[in-house]
């Protein structure tokens, strides 16, 4: 089945250092959703997408972190400067329609 392409597959970063992880949704999808798992614990929704536009950005720390879907190019969740409580897999989905994010 199709999936999502999540590049790079891994990232080593030193504390203080720049991060950036890209996501490519199923074509078709219009949404784009990013969680964030640390240490196998339960998945934190960071931020969604419609579009180019943001859906809902209730679980973003916008300190540190900002995110960007460009029309033709894959979206980017980008870490201004990395802190050990960062290390984490980042995991993106993709949608043709939203759901709810019941929490």
């Amino acid at each position: 089945g199709e999936e999502v392409t999540q590049t790079p597959k891994h990232l080593v970063r030193r504390e203080g250092q720049k991060a950036k992880l890209y996501c490519a949704p199923i074509k078709g999808h219009s949404y784009v959703f990013w969680y964030q798992q640390v240490l196998k614990k339960e998945f934190k929704f960071l931020i969604s997408f419609q579009n180019e536009n943001v859906f809902d950005e209730t679980g973003m720390p916008k300190e540190r972190f900002s995110a960007k879907c460009l029309p033709n190019s894959p979206c980017s969740l980008e870490i201004q400067a990395t802190k050990l409580e960062d290390s984490a897999v980042y995991f993106c989905a993709s949608s043709q329609s939203a759901v709810l994010n019941i929490s």
